[in-house]
């Protein structure tokens, strides 16, 4: 969702941009007028840089969304956090878990807290095979860790798993099963960027192997749900089984 937004939001780089805060909880006056020189997603958090002002990082958090006006003198909804427009093109930020102006040496910690990221070019196949391994619970928390690896939801943690047969209670991970991991998730999540939503059979891009499901898609089986990371888990106890 965060990349998806971010190339979105491309059409706003490198140009001048009028910057607001109808909600009135956040002071956009020190970017309004700015050139916007880039958008990037790093894992689940926006950093909006603009030239001589401090980066604008979002994390949309469970029910932050960006509303996207082809007429950007259409009025801002309603609680809209913050809104970015050009002469073309207006977005609107509505209740995001953070929206905050963060200095170059903030943007450095906040780099520093995540772990690799499947869908960015400089992440490293071998420091994400590295911090899963020396993860010390199971690999359906591990995931969802940002600090382990950066941008996986629990919808994509569940089909991940399935798709390399891993059951979410998994431990101890070798290298060759950690790096199937990784490479798995780089090729759906690249996918699902694309579609702008969890891709994880495309073949069947509306579809979900185990997400969500009251019985597996592949085998019929009963999906097993229960609590892991302060999320829910799904798993096939068939294509998924549990090492003892």
């Amino acid at each position: 969702m965060h990349r998806h937004a971010a190339e979105q939001h491309a059409d706003l780089a490198r140009r001048t941009v009028r910057a607001s805060g109808p909600q009135g909880r956040f002071d956009a006056r020190p970017w309004d007028g700015r050139v916007l020189t880039r958008v990037e997603a790093v894992g689940k958090h926006l950093l909006y840089h603009f030239e001589d002002a401090p980066t604008v990082h979002v994390h949309l958090g469970m029910q932050g969304i960006f509303l996207r006006y082809d007429d950007p003198d259409t009025p801002p909804r309603r609680g809209t956090r913050l809104r970015l427009a050009t002469g073309t093109t207006a977005y609107d930020l509505i209740a995001p878990a953070r929206c905050e102006a963060l200095s170059p040496a903030q943007v450095a910690e906040l780099r520093e807290s995540l772990g690799p990221d499947p869908l960015r070019a400089d992440a490293s196949r071998d420091a994400a095979i590295a911090r899963l391994t020396a993860f010390r619970g199971p690999v359906g928390a591990a995931v969802l860790d940002q600090k382990v690896w950066a941008g996986i939801g629990n919808a994509w943690r569940a089909e991940l798993l399935f798709l390399t047969g891993l059951h979410p209670n998994a431990r101890h991970l070798s290298p060759g099963t950690a790096g199937r991991l990784w490479d798995t998730a780089v090729t759906h999540l690249a996918l699902g960027r694309d579609a702008g939503q969890v891709i994880s059979d495309p073949d069947a891009p509306d579809e979900r192997w185990v997400y969500r499901r009251e019985r597996c898609r592949r085998c019929g089986a009963p999906v097993l749900t229960w609590q892991l990371a302060s999320r829910t888990a799904y798993c096939c106890p068939m294509d998924q089984p549990e090492q003892r």
